[in-house]
């Protein structure tokens, strides 16, 4: 017995001893974050915000902050000299008719996208629907729009993301159905802007840096993308360009604030699931660890100037609505809290405050009928 005692005391201090020499280890990263990633947050002073700006005039502030944006943004593409709408492909819905369309998002690409145009007589109000992320890129704009004409692997991927992300509903169809021109096009890396090599996940982290070696940015791209689908939006005949909106879940959520920030084609927003402050999402167990995924929504050098609150506030005092789930382990609750925060001082600030809504729901991530029913009565009151 004292000979197994003396042997399992030996095995423990080799334990310990191994244990004290792991925790010694010489390393620079932990958790795929540097281990200086604490003073790095801490140059973070954001000197661009409205408040610690030295301008203290709103508007002159407003173009300012949306000027250091787009510096930001780095060589995106020209806009198209024309749009050259072609509609390829047509379903009557109760409603409203769903359109298959070509048209040139800017001088360099032609796309395809859904729009739905609602019965009866217009100019009608509408609304840009942008698709979220979810590590899924075999779809984009059938996310938000139930596609026709497609294959059956296509129409099932869409219903089964409905009902994963939507509650079963395509917020497309619901919004059309309610009387909105609907478009939606497919961010560049999904569905039929997809990767000719097939969905991969690192595809878009390699994408990305090849757009860094060309002095440009991949979420740059995609934001400027949704600017200008919503300039052609606006340009349709049957569409009010004094009431055209736009609305997003998750990635999606980010798009719309960001396209309200970026141009005032757009009169209001809506965003779910999506809205932080960098100090909550850069910690050793935030949502961006990860790596791949943030690229499409990184904007190179932004933060040296203005948080994702301070951003978003760039669209005040236009009618915005942002909704998060207090139990979204994407965006810590505590950020929302803060960032919410920040946007409503700055509404506030503009006598606006009524044309903010920030609400946290007992959900997940996930974007339900419920909220989609608060989210078309918002538009109702401000594009309607």
């Amino acid at each position: 017995m004292k000979r197994i005692t003396i042997i399992l005391f030996a095995i423990l201090t080799v334990h310990i001893s191994a244990l004290a020499q792991a925790d010694t280890a010489v390393y620079g990263v932990v958790k795929n974050m540097p281990l200086f990633y604490g003073q790095l947050k801490q140059q973070l002073t954001y000197p661009m915000a409205w408040g610690k700006a030295p301008v203290r005039k709103f508007g002159k502030w407003r173009a300012q902050a949306r000027g250091v944006l787009m510096e930001c943004m780095q060589m995106v593409p020209p806009a198209p000299e024309v749009y050259e709408m072609e509609v390829v492909d047509t379903e009557r819905r109760e409603g409203y008719e769903a359109r298959k369309i070509w048209f040139n998002v800017s001088a360099w690409c032609r796309i395809p996208a859904y729009l739905l145009v609602p019965e009866g007589e217009g100019p009608f109000p509408a609304v840009v629907m942008l698709h979220d992320h979810g590590a899924h890129f075999t779809i984009g704009k059938e996310k938000m729009v139930r596609p026709f004409g497609v294959s059956d692997e296509v129409m099932a991927d869409a219903d089964k993301w409905a009902v994963g992300c939507y509650d079963g509903q395509y917020a497309g169809d619901y919004f059309a159905a309610h009387g909105y021109v609907v478009l939606s096009i497919d961010a560049l890396f999904w569905g039929e802007r997809g990767r000719k090599e097939g969905a991969d996940y690192n595809g878009q982290q390699a994408l990305a840096c090849n757009f860094l070696q060309m002095g440009a940015s991949w979420g740059a791209l995609i934001n400027m993308d949704d600017v200008r689908s919503a300039e052609f939006l606006g340009s349709l005949p049957f569409v009010d360009k004094e009431r055209v909106g736009c609305l997003g879940f998750s990635m999606g959520a980010y798009r719309s604030w960001m396209l309200s920030a970026i141009t005032d084609c757009i009169k209001a927003s809506a965003s779910i699931c999506w809205m932080n402050t960098t100090d909550e999402l850069m910690s050793l167990t935030n949502n961006q660890n990860k790596g791949g995924s943030a690229y499409s929504m990184l904007i190179p050098n932004l933060r040296r100037y203005l948080d994702y609150p301070h951003t978003a506030s760039i669209a005040c005092p236009k009618p915005t609505l942002f909704f998060n789930g207090r139990r979204d382990k994407l965006f810590p609750v505590g950020g929302v809290e803060a960032a919410y925060g920040i946007m409503q001082d700055v509404w506030q600030s503009q006598h606006a405050a009524d044309r903010l809504v920030t609400k946290l729901w007992d959900e997940k991530h996930f974007f339900s009928k419920a909220m989609q029913r608060e989210v078309l009565e918002f538009f109702d009151k401000w594009l309607k």
